[in-house]
């Protein structure tokens, strides 16, 4: 076992500027690139697509989520 431990705040730090995946307490899924996010959880997203039951539903540029809204955020592996 490790003896170093990271933080939420280390991997929030380590995926800024990668693919993300993020889950709102509403189920749909916004993917996209990792712009910045705030200690209120508020994310941008670029190149942001959203999946509603797992179905793309639309693309769009730049996005805006409000943090009270997201459960989740996960890095995504980068598309070969």
């Amino acid at each position: 076992m490790s003896s170093t431990r990271q933080t939420p705040s280390d991997f929030l730090k380590q995926i800024i500027h990668r693919p993300v995946v993020v889950k709102l307490n509403s189920g749909v899924d916004y993917r996209g690139v990792l712009v910045c996010l705030d200690g209120f959880m508020n994310i941008v997203l670029d190149q942001t697509e959203e999946y509603i039951n797992g179905q793309l539903k639309a693309k769009y540029g730049i996005a805006f989520l409000r943090g009270n809204n997201v459960l989740y955020i996960s890095a995504q592996k980068r598309k070969a």
